[in-house]
């Protein structure tokens, strides 16, 4: 036998052979997936399944944690080493969703969890982040609560906005120039962190240039979740696409 095949670590293990993530998404989000899985390190795979989510409103972000258990016991027929619950506006809704949706989904898998949540408050953290301008596809009661969330959590929001849409293929079809622009509208907003809200916009192909253009650091939803995910399941590839955070 040759000698390279028999130390190969992925033989035998097929896709995920370092590790296999379980992620729950909006059933509108055309992005998280394309996006996440094209950064993702040699040996990590993605699986993920959804929940219904159409809308903005309350009762339709709460709507998508009513399946959170059923859709965990089917990624966990995938043998799937951590879940994501990947969505921004349900896991900010208030400052305990997060916590209960990780909970809930280690209840049912016996593996380890994070929330969008999670990711975005650890990448504040691990940027040293303090005042922070968000920019957001959202409609202003979704903003509201994303923004009490960040306060809670000791963040300061000195600009915070939406563009009032409502569902993930209208948020998804935002050209990526258009967030780029309205980040550098606020360059001046005394920030020392852009967060480009949102796991339904099309923006890891902008962060570096609003990196070296704003001098600051930027944050994305997609991004900071799996950066999250990675770094807790020890797994420190550099991604030098996804900016500071992940370099």
């Amino acid at each position: 036998m040759d000698p390279s095949r028999a130390s190969d670590p992925s033989r035998g293990k097929g896709f995920g052979w370092r590790l296999r993530l379980g992620m729950l998404l909006p059933s509108s989000n055309p992005v998280a997936e394309p996006e996440i899985t094209r950064i993702l390190p040699s040996g990590v795979s993605l699986n993920t399944t959804r929940l219904k989510l159409a809308g903005s409103t309350r009762e339709d972000l709460l709507g998508m944690t009513e399946g959170v258990e059923a859709a965990v016991g089917l990624l966990s027929d995938a043998g799937i080493d951590r879940l994501l619950f990947n969505c921004t506006a349900v896991s900010t809704f208030d400052p305990e969703m997060g916590e209960a949706l990780r909970l809930r989904m280690e209840a049912v898998a016996g593996r380890p969890a994070i929330s969008t949540a999670d990711g975005i408050v650890a990448a504040i953290r691990a940027l040293g982040a303090r005042r922070v301008m968000m920019i957001s596809p959202y409609i202003a009661p979704v903003v509201e609560r994303e923004v009490a969330f960040l306060r809670h959590c000791g963040v300061e929001v000195v600009h915070a906005s939406g563009m009032g849409l409502k569902e993930g293929r209208a948020m998804s079809s935002v050209e990526p120039g258009e967030w780029y622009r309205q980040a550098m509208d606020q360059a001046g907003s005394g920030a020392d962190l852009c967060f480009l809200s949102c796991t339904a916009i099309r923006v890891f192909g902008i962060i570096a240039d609003l990196e070296r253009d704003l001098g600051m650091p930027v944050m994305t939803s997609n991004q900071a979740m799996i950066w999250w995910c990675l770094r807790e399941a020890g797994v420190r590839d550099p991604l030098p696409s996804l900016g500071r955070l992940a370099a």
